[in-house]
């Protein structure tokens, strides 16, 4: 039984406990598996994940943790460690302060299911995703939503669903991104994890994110609408950074198909190279720890990219991971 009558608990994405081929393997078998993920009918995502995606795509992405892992592990955790570390200091004297992950160790899942036994009165959830989406922010509260209602004394619960426009946030991202000096490279990518249209569209039925005006402002409907808020996050940094409108693009990550959000940053790289860009400045705002995404992404498979097409320099903007600013911004979102 805890002392203090509210807990704080940070959620990211999950990694492997370890990057060999088993271990891989039964992490991507739970996330591919999450109906959020891929959203379609259960008996076929079980066929296509358990006979065809994993088994294929374990080997794979096993070689990429291997060049991701730190002799301390994985950096996706280690961050988050210490993250929750610095955050406990801050609101300590009011909150106990855990850290989790949707998938993989250590379970949110088990934690959830254990803080009943703790006596809060009240338990703030705050996944790690600036931008909301179904495949990540409401993945996390189907755990919520699934435990929850079992508990015989149930607490108040504050979930944060986005936060991509909390002032804190924008001025930890824009500290980061100022630190490289963007007024000296050529142009600035603001790159985010793509999604598919479909999911997109089911955000506001009856208007196609692809004739959506959203590019240029955010509009009503776009309020939990993905590609809404991450044009919209990329709008509030390039004004804090005084960035102009020709200066920066926004792109998308990651993609599986075709049918996933436009313009693709891989294809925007390879543009700006062949029109003569030779130093490109590169920000994933929706990412708040570097992984698999940031780090071999975009800092290795896209940099050699770029300089295959003739581009000299891509530089990635390191991401929040651990730092001050962002202990201190979360500090103020939850409080919100």
């Amino acid at each position: 039984m805890s002392q203090k009558s509210k807990a704080l608990i940070l959620v990211n994405t999950g990694t492997p406990d370890k990057p060999t081929v088993p271990a891989v393997r039964r992490y991507l078998f739970q996330f591919l598996n999450d109906k959020r993920i891929i959203d379609i009918p259960w008996l076929l995502r079980k066929l296509l994940v358990n006979l065809i995606i994993v088994p294929f795509r374990a080997p794979k992405s096993t070689k990429l943790y291997q060049r991701l892992w730190t002799k301390h592990g994985s950096p996706l955790l280690i961050h988050l460690e210490a993250l929750t570390k610095k955050v406990e200091q801050i609101i300590g004297d009011e909150f106990d302060v855990y850290g989790a992950m949707r998938y993989g160790n250590p379970s949110f899942r088990k934690l959830f299911r254990e803080l009943e036994y703790e006596g809060y009165n009240e338990i703030v959830i705050m996944p790690l995703y600036p931008q909301y989406a179904t495949s990540t922010t409401e993945s996390v509260a189907d755990i919520i939503n699934e435990i929850l209602p079992k508990w015989k004394n149930k607490p108040v619960i504050h979930f944060v669903r986005q936060f991509y426009n909390h002032a804190a946030f924008i001025q930890a991202f824009k500290k980061r991104i100022a630190a490289y000096e963007p007024e000296n490279y050529d142009h600035v990518i603001f790159s985010y994890h793509g999604l598919p249209l479909r999911q997109i569209d089911k955000m506001h039925p009856g208007i196609k994110s692809e004739t959506c005006p959203c590019t240029e402002d955010l509009p009503v409907h776009g309020q939990y609408c993905y590609k809404a808020t991450t044009y919209h996050t990329t709008r509030l940094l390039a004004r804090e950074l005084n960035l102009a409108e020709e200066h920066y693009t926004t792109s998308y990550q990651s993609r599986l198909s075709k049918n996933w959000l436009r313009p693709f940053t891989d294809e925007t790289l390879i543009s700006l190279a062949k029109a003569g860009k030779k130093r490109i400045l590169i920000a994933a705002p929706a990412f708040v720890a570097d992984c698999l995404e940031t780090t071999i992404e975009l800092g290795h498979e896209y940099k050699l990219l770029f300089e295959q097409h003739g581009g000299e320099k891509l530089e990635m903007v390191e991401s929040l991971n651990d730092s001050d600013d962002w202990a201190k911004a979360i500090s103020m979102i939850i409080k919100k």
